[in-house]
């Protein structure tokens, strides 16, 4: 089974390259499948994480950034995949 970790977090005004550069140093304890990292407007960062993993398993997941670094808490979600269409 192939579980999706995505973790959003909105970076304070004219933060957002300092968030990502943040977001893609951060070192898990275990190594996904997987994991990319992806920026939108309003100084947005999402990284995504693939796991060969059941939905409910005890995963790593990136922390919370340094509060000067965040307008706001993260947003974290789990999706199991379904398949390839």
């Amino acid at each position: 089974m192939s579980v999706a970790l995505m973790w959003e977090a909105r970076a304070t005004e004219g933060r957002g390259e300092d968030l990502a550069t943040w977001a893609r140093s951060q070192e898990l304890p275990a190594s996904p499948l997987r994991r990319e990292t992806f920026r939108a407007p309003e100084d947005r960062v999402l990284v995504i994480t693939w796991w060969d993993a059941p939905l409910d398993a005890d995963l790593p997941e990136l922390p919370e950034p340094p509060a000067d670094l965040t307008s706001r808490p993260v947003h974290r979600w789990r999706f199991e995949s379904l398949g390839e269409d």
